[in-house]
């Protein structure tokens, strides 16, 4: 579970054309009045590490910024920030050093790979000069990287892995790729279903040998061999109400939702407790409804993050799923040339381990959730996409301690 402190709201420097936070933007629905007072009294309650979360936090004046990172460090002995990076200065990396702070940085390549991204040249060099700055104090952050026509189309993805050398020379720890996120009819900026499948099967193939990890390839391989797997957010059953990966404070210490969810602008408020009618749903329903039945990588995949969910109606499965059982594929089939049996065809444990997912999904909907979490969260949430702070386990069911209520009818 990752906690997002987000101290100007969504409000950004940039106007990246794909930002799934546009339609909050297009709504003005931004941010809220700055009252640390209760956001910090919000922080608290939660107790765990936080993540400085936007829009771009760099628009938060520095001071604030210190005192928000102080509590970081002294309460939980780091911080962490999701950036685009085009504002850091020598002063912020020495707040990011002093108060051990993770920096994640969203950039899609120099040049025309990211034209997409922020239309400015200008602001694309500062990005990249930040992660050379970053990387030169010996502070090294993370990427996200989009997937879109602006870097991945064929004859540019060549560019683009030569990039990712060049990243992990210097010191940058992880990738995370995203597939382009459609919003508001922009879909002449994605890639099609099967240029996007070869975009990401070109660098899974090309990165191989690089230390520099990528998701989602490290999560999918996690996936279809282990139990317990430590992984990204968009895996794990997440529910658009409650959001369990993803607990926000807002300037003026109210709870919030993961920001993908919000499709019609609208910053809901959050759920009492979680349900999760969309894994029993589209367990049920046939692909040709928009549900997942009969898909043999459902317990991994579970239609992925609701907030890519077809025609943006979160009951829906992914629109990626082709990407997705694509990638399973490739991996799958790998694992088999190894002469590793991956859990996708060891049916005997597939079944226990869906059993145990279902098991605990409708135990804990028909238990009261209320409990330490100030917001009735399950706690199997894990960190969200963007965030730099560390994974946590996705446990299909068969490590929890919790009671549960009985079987769903499958």
């Amino acid at each position: 579970m990752t906690i997002e402190y987000t101290p100007v709201g969504i409000a950004c420097n940039l106007s990246c054309s794909y930002c799934y936070q546009e339609p909050m933007r297009d709504a003005h629905n931004i941010s809220a009045p700055r009252d640390w007072s209760a956001a910090k009294a919000l922080l608290l309650r939660y107790n765990s590490k936080f993540t400085v979360f936007g829009g771009e936090p760099l628009l938060t004046p520095i001071e604030h910024l210190e005192e928000v990172f102080q509590l970081g460090y002294e309460r939980f002995g780091s911080n962490g920030i999701q950036t685009n990076g085009t504002l850091i200065t020598d002063e912020h990396v020495e707040l990011f050093k002093k108060y051990r702070v993770g920096v994640g940085i969203s950039c899609d390549g120099p040049g025309e790979l990211s034209e997409f991204r922020v239309g400015s040249v200008s602001s694309t060099d500062a990005t990249l000069g930040a992660i050379d700055r970053l990387c030169k104090a010996g502070h090294f952050p993370s990427l996200i990287v989009t997937l879109s026509r602006s870097n991945a189309t064929s004859d540019r993805l060549a560019d683009l892995v030569k990039w990712f050398r060049e990243m992990e020379a210097i010191g940058v720890t992880y990738v995370n790729l995203h597939n382009l996120e459609i919003e508001r009819g922009l879909d002449h900026l994605g890639l099609s279903d099967e240029d996007t499948l070869l975009a990401f099967r070109y660098i899974y193939h090309a990165t191989k040998g690089m230390k520099m990890p990528f998701a989602p390839f490290d999560d999918i391989r996690k996936l279809l061999t282990e139990d317990a797997p430590s992984v990204t957010c968009t895996w794990n059953n997440c529910d658009p109400l409650t959001t369990a990966a993803v607990q926000g404070v807002t300037p003026d210490g109210v709870q919030s939702n993961c920001g993908r969810t919000n499709k019609d602008g609208v910053n809901w408020v959050k759920g009492d407790r979680p349900g999760f009618e969309r894994y029993l749903a589209l367990y049920q329903t046939p692909q040709e409804f928009g549900g997942c039945k009969d898909c043999r990588f459902f317990l991994f995949c579970k239609g992925h993050c609701p907030g890519t969910a077809i025609d943006g109606d979160w009951r829906n499965r992914t629109r990626d799923c082709a990407l997705w059982y694509g990638l399973f594929e490739t991996v799958e089939a790998e694992l088999l040339q190894e002469n590793r049996l991956p859990i996708s065809r060891e049916t005997e444990r597939y079944k226990k381990l869906e059993k145990a997912f279902f098991d605990r999904i409708t135990g804990e909907q028909q238990t009261d959730s209320h409990g330490d979490s100030p917001h009735g969260d399950s706690p199997h949430g894990d960190r969200h996409g963007d965030s730099p702070h560390g994974d946590s386990h996705m446990d299909f069911g068969l490590v929890s301690e919790r009671k549960h209520g009985p079987t769903a009818q499958l």
